[in-house]
């Protein structure tokens, strides 16, 4: 069968080898993001953003390591989406350019330093909207430039993870059809619509006929609508033509801008989490404890949940030494999952977790006092750089 060449052909740069670079060398354990893929992946964003003409933001919540966003922005990422105050800040002072905020609920303490920092505040509910809109008109009428929107929820997702699923039953996220105010959209400028989750284009697609049959007659009021996240173009196989020309189909019926703010896309596959073997202990099967913790450093593998790869091993009995690999916390569930390799593990040997940059950082915490891992940068001239450590200075002040 003769390959379709693509509408909307993507072009993408080389990646350093993962099997060249010297884990030995690299303090442990550590959040390990190459720059070359990193590039490769801003590469592709880049090209999808010019194909479709949609504006494409870095949702802080998937991807925030500050230390490379002067790559995104030389990429033309030209905004960030937060999702609480601390994000906001965090999007003005360091990716310094547009802020695009929302939150499930604001304070009556935290909205007013949220909307001076904001271009585009979305709003979870009507009630909401009309509790801060006199903040709103006001700062308008003295020149504040900032569009409101509405999150909807199209009672419509492909989410297999009820966890992860914000349009799931009795979901607090976004104003489902039966309950929007159609008389309260004075001073609202756009849609903000959230259902995916690591999802192609194809899901893509079908939100967007849901979102059209029942919120079309509101459409033509807007002047832009926000596509939410869950979009990982960055993914090998995924469909851009269909993302670029859904993208395009969009914007030119409906006469709006439009948004999209994937987090994990930016961060996939860009990066590693580098362990130590601390002990090797026997109950029933081979146990490695490993200077990290599945409960502190990689959250998602007990919420997801899913089995995070590592570097030369496979599956248990696929190689001929079987481990199950925990951490360090003296919680009893602090086990990552069984692998197999090719040979014994000996104390102070690297193990490297594959795919750790993406909402992995984002999710840490101090759990136990354990060591947080490092952030470093393997840049691809071949050197490693070590850009953030954390000691007890960083423990303490999280506590009282």
């Amino acid at each position: 069968m003769t390959a379709v060449a693509p509408e909307f052909p993507i072009t993408l740069p080389d990646v350093y080898p993962a099997d060249a670079i010297p884990w030995n060398t690299i303090p442990s354990p550590a959040f390990v993001l190459d720059e070359s893929r990193l590039r490769r992946n801003l590469a592709l964003i880049s090209q999808v953003q010019d194909l479709s003409g949609a504006q494409i933001i870095v949702a802080f919540k998937g991807f925030s390591m500050f230390s490379t966003f002067g790559w995104l922005r030389e990429a033309g990422i030209t905004g960030a989406t937060a999702s609480s105050l601390n994000e906001a800040l965090l999007a003005r002072q360091e990716m310094r350019g547009e802020v695009h905020v929302y939150a499930p609920a604001y304070s009556d303490g935290e909205f007013p330093e949220l909307l001076a920092l904001a271009d585009h505040l979305t709003f979870n509910s009507f009630s909401q909207w009309e509790r801060f809109r006199p903040q709103v008109e006001a700062a308008r009428a003295g020149g504040k430039q900032v569009g409101i929107g509405i999150r909807i929820n199209p009672e419509y997702a492909e989410v297999e993870t009820d966890l992860y699923n914000p349009a799931g039953p009795f979901s607090r996220l976004g104003v489902t059809r039966s309950n929007f105010r159609a008389d309260l959209l004075e001073g609202v400028d756009g849609l903000h619509f959230h259902t995916l989750c690591e999802k192609d284009a194809d899901t893509l697609e079908r939100t967007l006929e849901v979102v059209e049959r029942n919120f079309s007659e509101f459409l033509p009021q807007m002047r832009w609508v926000n596509f939410g996240g869950g979009h990982l173009m960055t993914r090998e196989g995924y469909d851009t033509d269909r993302l670029i020309r859904l993208a395009r189909a969009f914007r030119e019926k409906w006469d709006v801008d439009v948004i999209l703010e994937p987090g994990s896309a930016f961060g996939w596959r860009t990066g590693w989490l580098v362990s130590t073997v601390l002990d090797v202990v026997e109950n029933g099967k081979q146990i490695a404890l490993m200077d990290v913790s599945v409960s502190a450093h990689m959250p998602d593998v007990l919420e997801m949940p899913y089995r995070p790869n590592v570097l030369g091993a496979g599956l248990p009995g696929e190689l001929p030494h079987d481990y199950l690999l925990g951490g360090t916390t003296c919680l009893a569930g602090d086990v990552i999952d069984e692998y197999s390799f090719g040979h014994a593990l000996k104390v102070g040997e690297r193990v490297i977790f594959d795919d750790m940059i993406h909402y992995t950082m984002v999710k840490t915490s101090f759990f136990n006092g354990v060591k947080h891992p490092d952030i470093g940068i393997w840049h691809q001239r071949g050197e490693y750089q070590i850009v953030r450590e954390f000691g007890y200075d960083q423990f303490r002040a999280k506590l009282s």
